[in-house]
């Protein structure tokens, strides 16, 4: 194909085949940025008055507003949705600030609350699946995914939006976690970094179906686990250690660790 023939091809798919007008990338990015730093980390000046704040929350709405415009939503349905997302957001906040507090008890390294919200990715990748999920609910295209694949970029976290994660939740450290679209995560659950939480194997045909594990409560997954399969639940309070495969269901207050072996080389010097 020619580069003009390309060309055209390029201009005619950019501007009528695909479903859904492209999002300015910086716009979205902007929002969620913005409504993390104004619910956790804000500038002074919005703490020297009510007023400050209240404007700068229309600000938020009206960028979640114009992205939903960009979406070419109907304006009266993209009022809806921002009323929607914005009356469940005091929700959103306090689960949130139960999952940093339950951050501070757990880790030793934790001195504040407030270093939880400047420096914790795990606790800003949860912020933003949190976020991403309500737009998920109100069954916002793309928008959701966009978001939590910012937070991956920015933290190693990957958890799909659609995911169901209960409050007091704990990301320990955090790169290299992947929480698949249809895991289900009770209350109190910590998970350290290189955790997988996905499908024992990939097929279209399953998109409907629940594929990744469910995690009940109180539950701890040390480094590196992996924990596949829709049918596969961790019962309630188990402790499942570094590196553990795990395919199938495991009891309550059941403790999985691979077994430590050790063996003793003879003491001959290495030589070349």
């Amino acid at each position: 194909m020619s580069n003009p023939n390309f060309l055209k091809k390029l201009f005619e798919n950019h501007k009528n085949k695909w479903k859904y007008p492209f999002l300015n990338k910086n716009t979205y990015k902007k929002f969620v940025e913005d409504l993390f730093h104004f619910l956790f980390t804000p500038d002074q000046y919005l703490l020297e008055g009510i007023d400050s704040l209240k404007k700068n929350y229309q600000k938020l709405k009206h960028k979640l507003y114009s992205i939903f415009m960009e979406f070419n939503f109907e304006e009266k349905k993209s009022k809806k949705y921002v009323q929607i997302f914005f009356k469940n957001i005091p929700n959103i906040y306090q689960i949130l600030i139960t999952d940093a507090n339950a951050i501070l008890n757990f880790d030793p390294a934790a001195t504040v609350i407030e270093e939880i919200f400047l420096s914790y990715p795990g606790f800003f990748a949860t912020a933003l699946y949190r976020i991403a999920h309500q737009l998920w609910i109100l069954k916002i295209p793309i928008l959701p995914r966009m978001i939590t694949e910012y937070a991956h970029r920015k933290t190693g976290v990957d958890i799909h939006a659609s995911a169901e994660i209960g409050k007091d939740f704990v990301i320990d450290h955090g790169t290299g976690i992947v929480i698949g679209s249809s895991t289900k995560i009770g209350n109190s659950v910590k998970i350290y970094q290189g955790v997988t939480l996905g499908a024992i194997y990939v097929n279209k045909k399953l998109k409907n179906q629940k594929r990744h594990p469910t995690i009940e409560d109180q539950v701890t997954i040390y480094s590196g686990a992996t924990i596949l399969g829709g049918d596969t639940v961790i019962g309630h309070d188990s402790i499942l250690g570094g590196n553990v495969w795990i395919t199938n269901s495991i009891p309550p207050f059941s403790i999985v660790y691979q077994k430590s072996e050790i063996k003793i080389r003879n003491n001959s010097t290495f030589s070349n």
